[in-house]
């Protein structure tokens, strides 16, 4: 055993000795390039990974010091050039690209990298002679047929264009992409029937499909060719007759030729299909609803409504073109209905949204059902101050003020003095929700802010001479404003009503009564608060049983304060 080990420790040991003698047979010119190479290839991975990363100072760092290790490496010349076009450097990247693809002639993405700087420094025909030259070196580069084309339309070369496009489809088959490129440059250089036959091979290698039969019939229409479109329409019908689309186009061009009778049994035949794209139809009924009103219109229009409803019971679009039909027939609050319904669906409409909010605010207008479409827009245009000065008054119409409060800050700070009448009437409902909420000193800066915007804003005026008053606090100013308003609106009890309080306020109970009475004259349904106002008055004038029965009259509505049961009680004036 013993002797065993020692013949494996000197086989060891011998390997180890010949192994160090074969190492030290390399030349020292040999170790160096070794080692050159060793640094290189730890620097070239250093830049690759920076690379990644986009940190293109550092990968530009670490290769050039790659490059000094192994100066003759074309995949080192390579990345540097990227790494420049990459950081918009490529004038000085084009050195290192053309050094590449010198050092390797074999390596086609080399070649590519100076293509792309030379497009990139828009010398397109020079990144196209070197693409040609790819494209001619066998089948595995035909792909780049298509690159080409691209570059040749930039530099308005169409010819050469039209040579690469039909490399691409000979190497491709028929693709709609070529094709319809093809048929845009033919159209371009006013060939027709080249441009026609481009879109016959289309709709052949694509049999059922009315895109490309569309796209041929509008090139036939454009060119005052109706006839012929016409009879493409229809064999294609006859092929396909459950294809909506056709017979849209089959409508058109009838009616272009003043066949109405034929024209309506087409277009009913696209409306009855589910299939047919709700907008389309949508449209066409509009366009339809857009023309002379005349009893066949209108028969043709309910016809229309009874066949949409049928075949898309549920649609956004065709809730919308209901909607429009109501409007323009001056049926306002059927038309809202129909596009709430379409907002329900599809809320993404603003002008539609703002057409309903709008729509809304009616006298006895629904506040709660409002709401739900105020808070839509916001939801889905939380960058409209619009919306959110809509949200932030149908809020303040509830009594909602500390949300009121935020949509209408919303509303201003998103407006940014862009608007200044959304600016101005924003200011005055916050005044209002501020005052409310207590907040007084603040709800005052805010009317003094929409005043200045617009100085005769009736409401603010009226709003704030009459919050002022129940504070008693600069009544002078509120009477000064409340006096403007009521001279501009003689017969608007609300605003008399606020003046003949301003007035009480100073103690002048005699002008108070006068305004009074004209408020109670030119109210039908004079509310509880102008009743109990009145009570107040006569009270100080010293009647004090005719202020009793104007209390007991307020003390039935809701309006009423929660001082009137004490008033007719004890018979007596209570703030």
């Amino acid at each position: 055993m013993k002797f065993k080990t020692t013949l494996i420790i000197f086989f060891l040991v011998s390997v180890s000795i010949t192994a160090s003698f074969a190492q030290n047979r390399l030349s020292k010119k040999e170790r160096t390039t070794q080692l050159n190479k060793s640094q290189g290839t730890r620097y070239f991975i250093e830049g690759e990974k920076n690379l990644v990363l986009n940190d293109f100072e550092k990968a530009y760092f670490y290769f050039q010091k790659a490059m000094e290790f192994s100066p003759e490496e074309p995949a080192i010349h390579f990345k540097i050039a990227e790494v420049l076009v990459k950081a918009n450097q490529a004038e000085k990247a084009m050195p290192y690209a053309t050094k590449a693809a010198e050092l390797d002639g074999n390596n086609k993405y080399y070649s590519l990298m100076v293509a792309e700087i030379y497009t990139n420094l828009k010398q397109p025909l020079k990144a196209a002679d070197i693409l040609e030259k790819l494209t001619e070196d066998g089948e595995n580069n035909q792909q780049y047929n298509l690159d080409l084309a691209s570059i040749y339309l930039s530099a308005s070369e169409l010819d050469k264009a039209l040579i690469a496009l039909d490399r691409a489809e000979e190497f491709y088959g028929v693709m709609e992409p070529v094709t319809m490129q093809k048929q845009r440059i033919y159209l371009n250089k006013n060939n027709l029937s080249q441009a026609l036959a481009e879109g016959e091979k289309l709709i052949d290698a694509r049999p059922g499909n009315p895109a490309f039969v569309m796209n041929q019939v509008e090139i036939l229409y454009n060119n005052n060719r109706v006839d012929q479109a016409l009879t493409l329409v229809f064999d294609e019908i006859n092929k396909y007759p459950n294809q909506p689309e056709l017979q849209m186009a089959a409508h058109t061009l009838l009616k272009d030729k003043g066949d109405v009778e034929a024209s309506n049994k087409h277009l009913y035949a696209a409306f009855a299909s589910p299939d047919l794209d709700p907008e389309v139809k949508s449209k066409a009924f509009i366009s339809q609803l857009n023309e002379i009103k005349t009893p066949e219109r209108e028969s043709l229009l309910d016809s229309l409504e009874t066949l949409m409803i049928t075949s898309n019971p549920e649609n956004a679009d065709i809730f919308a073109a209901m909607g429009e039909r109501r409007i323009k027939e001056q049926k306002i609050k059927e038309g809202i209905t129909y596009f709430k319904k379409s907002l329900l669906i599809n809320p993404k409409n603003d002008k539609m949204l703002e057409q309903v909010i709008l729509g809304s605010f009616d006298e006895g207008a629904d506040f709660p059902e409002l709401e739900k479409f105020t808070i839509l827009g916001v939801d889905e245009f939380p960058l409209s101050p619009e919306f959110w000065f809509y949200d932030g008054v149908v809020k303040s119409a509830q009594k909602k003020d500390n949300e009121a409060v935020i949509s209408l800050k919303k509303a201003i700070e998103l407006n940014a003095s862009k608007n200044p009448q959304l600016d101005q009437v924003a200011f005055g409902s916050l005044g209002s929700s501020l005052y409310n909420l207590g907040e007084k000193d603040e709800a005052f800066a805010n009317f003094d802010k929409a005043l200045e915007i617009n100085p005769n804003d009736e409401q603010v005026l009226n709003n704030y001479s009459y919050f002022l008053s129940l504070e008693k606090k600069n009544l002078e100013k509120a009477k000064t404003m409340s006096d403007k308003v009521v001279k501009r609106f003689p017969d608007n009890g609300t605003f008399l009503d606020t003046h003949a309080w301003v007035l009480f306020q100073m103690e002048d109970y005699e002008g108070a009564k006068k305004f009074m009475d004209l408020a109670l004259q030119h109210e039908a349904e004079p509310s509880g608060v102008m009743l109990e106002h009145y009570g107040d008055i006569l009270f100080h004038l010293g009647k004090k049983n005719e202020a009793i029965s104007y209390w007991k009259k307020a003390e039935v509505t809701p309006e009423a304060s929660d001082k009137i049961s004490q008033k007719i009680k004890e018979g007596k004036y209570h703030e």
